[in-house]
């Protein structure tokens, strides 16, 4: 059985909290019990013990957040900012290198590979 929330398909042996956590962007574990506690459900549960009230709860409290590609979208406007106004974090995002100061000696490829954006904009 299949519970759908928000149009995304979660599966019913999956629990509510790793449910929530894999299938939306922006929600993690903690989040995702947060959601729980608020709605008054067990983490623990299976998506398919709940019944439509709760489905109808939990969606409410995902809608409040700000999840999926409005957060996508949010963090991509924030790292442009950055770089219209010169920041060295912008620097760094613009020249596809670490951002947070990590060594860049060897371990740079993650944000090399991460930090590519249009070098043009």
């Amino acid at each position: 059985m299949v519970v759908h929330i928000l149009g995304k398909a979660i599966k019913g042996k999956a629990k509510v909290d790793i449910g929530l956590a894999h299938t939306f962007f922006g929600v993690g574990l903690k989040t995702a019990e947060k959601i729980c506690a608020k709605v008054g459900l067990y983490p623990s549960m299976r998506m398919h013990q709940l019944n439509e009230t709760q489905v109808m709860a939990v969606t409410k409290e995902l809608t409040d957040m700000t999840i999926g590609s409005r957060l996508l979208q949010q963090v991509r406007s924030n790292i442009k900012l950055k770089r219209a106004t010169g920041s060295y974090q912008g620097l760094r995002h613009a020249m596809g290198l670490p951002v947070h100061g990590q060594r860049t000696k060897y371990n740079a490829r993650t944000a090399r590979r991460l930090n590519k954006l249009n070098r043009t904009q």
